[in-house]
């Protein structure tokens, strides 16, 4: 089971999530994801310290997610070694693409 709520604030919402990210609880996040994301123009956050567990379709969710801007806050040693594991590719992906497009450009 996993509890979403959404919290609106000035220029940007947060999602707090408590339980479990996994099975049919990805998609609904989706879901309230992208309702957030249409609603707001801005920062979106989520707020993982509730979480206690994410199966590899919610850490896909939550790579795309912060792929497209979403900010994840997470302190609990699964959420944090999970996060840093996004962040991490993120920034292999994104150096990956540069460096190709330095060489490509002569560099």
């Amino acid at each position: 089971m996993l509890k979403i709520t959404i919290h609106p604030e000035a220029g940007a919402a947060r999602l707090t999530l408590e339980g479990r990210l996994a099975g049919p609880w990805v998609e609904e996040l989706d879901r309230c994801w992208r309702e957030a994301a249409g609603a707001q123009q801005n920062q979106l956050l989520v707020d993982l310290s509730g979480v206690t567990f994410i199966d590899p379709q919610g850490k896909a969710l939550l790579t795309k997610m912060w792929q497209q801007g979403v900010k994840l806050h997470a302190v609990g040693c699964l959420t944090r070694c999970i996060v840093d594991e996004i962040s991490k590719a993120g920034s292999s992906w994104s150096s990956a693409r540069s460096s190709r497009k330095d060489k490509s450009k002569g560099r």
